[in-house]
């Protein structure tokens, strides 16, 4: 590994932690609100990431594959650790609350332990909403940029959508490719923050709730989330951004490019449509035969689209419905929305090829001489592929149950330990029981609330990222010459 060269990047990367608390402490100015701690903070994260970048520089600019293990999980962890500052400095949370919270902002999951957001000051409101929107935008150019190269199961098949990344380098293509990347998910947030504002939202919310939504992240300025402004409008403008949010940033682009017939072929968006529809189907029917809701299409299609994309927005309290719809949510907090989105999940690519694996083994089984292949795109899947997609399941599914474990010795029931995981794992927020969409996170214990961070940023960082660090081969000496990994020569 080039550890000096990791060190100088987690340290720049820190420095773009302290710069983007500037509009808070701009708001701070403006609200008439204590300006002290974003300075603080600011100031903590601009020393610390600084000393780490000059000292640390180094001539030898090559990254091989361990390295982008070590520098993204790395990322994620000191955003967390330094992103909590600021609610510590202003006296909102204790030092472990305030963990939990910068960690469910930069991972896009929309857990909280704030039981009353609305009594927050407008620059920490803002500072929730932006770290959401820096994660959200963090994990599409990780998934671009780096899950190819470390040939993380399922994600091999996305680098062919990506018009820049190759299997062993890391080219200026990336950087273009990041970079367009990021005009749309910018004009996608103006876009979302201009309607909501003409939808009847203040502009200040307006401006939250666009950061929150096209992040997938779910923060929301109101202790009600969406369902306090009682507005159709405004529900179905945010529906149509979680929507937005959830599918692949790359066919976003070639939809502006003038290719709509490429995004409508995509087999992943045909699934990822198909599962929408079908919930939204599944839960209007149940919540029509409840007569529970005054407009069933509305409440479904909201909380299915706030599901499937790992938002975790609220618009009602599904825990007053039918045990059916509970069952439903399960199932949703798992499914995630498409690769390459600001969704969580284990991805609707991961299930359409796992889906198509088991059709694959059932014709074999019955024509045993046949040969049997599992294509995606018109392109036939390795065995590799395949085998990391199964793998994956079973790492996350493993890790889902040791941590309901640890839920559960903290107090909880079963249906807490289990929905509290599985939206930690994928990101999501709200979940069942002591933590349903009415409630939040914060009469956990604190071990219990760490453990649910740490599930945070597995699940934000496809699972296998965090495995591999804790394996001892990663922190031998590699070989060095032809042969070592390297991403760029």
């Amino acid at each position: 590994m080039n550890l000096r060269l990791d060190v100088e990047i987690l340290g720049w990367l820190l420095v773009g932690v302290a710069v983007f608390q500037l509009p808070s402490l701009v708001t701070a100015v403006w609200a008439g609100e204590p300006v002290r701690p974003f300075v603080e903070s600011g100031l903590a994260a601009l020393i610390f990431g600084l000393s780490l970048a000059l000292s640390a520089r180094t001539s030898d600019r090559r990254m091989r594959i361990r390295d982008g293990f070590l520098v993204v999980s790395g990322a994620w962890g000191l955003a967390c650790v330094f992103g909590a500052l600021p609610y510590v400095l202003t006296g909102a949370l204790a030092p472990t609350d305030a963990f939990f919270e910068s960690t469910a902002g930069f991972t896009t999951t929309g857990s909280t332990v704030i039981g009353d957001v609305e009594a927050l000051p407008h620059s920490l409101l803002l500072w929730r909403s932006l770290t959401q929107w820096l994660g959200g935008m963090g994990i599409i150019v990780f998934a671009i940029a780096v899950l190819p190269l470390l040939g993380i199961g399922g994600m091999k098949l996305f680098q062919a959508e990506v018009p820049g990344p190759v299997a062993d380098k890391l080219t200026p293509r990336i950087a273009d490719t990041a970079r367009r990347l990021w005009l749309i998910y910018a004009g996608l947030t103006v876009a979302g923050g201009a309607a909501l504002w003409l939808g009847g939202m203040g502009a200040f919310d307006a401006l939250n709730h666009a950061l929150t939504a096209l992040s997938s992240g779910g923060f929301s300025t109101r202790n009600a989330s969406i369902g306090a402004y009682h507005s159709a409008l405004i529900e179905w403008i945010v529906i149509a951004m979680m929507f937005a949010a959830g599918t692949n940033f790359v066919l976003h682009w070639h939809l502006l490019s003038g290719r709509a017939r490429k995004v409508a072929r995509d087999p992943e968006f045909r699934f990822y449509l198909l599962c929408v529809l079908g919930a939204t189907l599944v839960f209007t029917t149940i919540l029509v035969r409840a007569g529970s809701e005054p407009d069933p299409l509305r409440a479904a299609a909201f909380q299915v689209v706030s599901l499937i994309t790992t938002t975790g927005y609220g618009s009602a309290d599904y825990e007053r419905w039918p045990p059916l719809a509970h069952v439903m949510v399960l199932i949703l907090l798992v499914l995630g929305g498409m690769a390459g989105s600001t969704s969580g999940g284990v991805k609707s690519l991961r299930v359409l090829l796992a889906l198509r694996k088991l059709r694959a083994v059932v014709s074999q089984a019955v024509h045993p001489h046949a040969l049997v292949s599992v294509s995606h795109g018109g392109r036939a899947v390795s065995d590799d592929v395949l085998n990391g997609i199964f793998t994956f399941f079973t790492a996350y599914f493993g890790i889902a149950a040791l941590a309901a474990l640890l839920v559960a010795a903290g107090g909880s029931d079963l249906l807490t330990s289990l929905s509290a995981v599985l939206s930690a794992l994928g990101n999501v927020g709200p979940g069942l029981g002591a933590v349903g969409p009415t409630e939040h996170y914060g009469n956990l214990e604190s071990f219990v609330k760490v453990g649910l961070a740490l599930c945070m940023i597995a699940g934000r960082l496809e699972i296998f990222t965090l495995v591999v660090l804790l394996h001892p081969r990663f922190w031998r000496r590699a070989p060095r010459g032809p042969g070592a990994d390297s991403l760029q020569s």
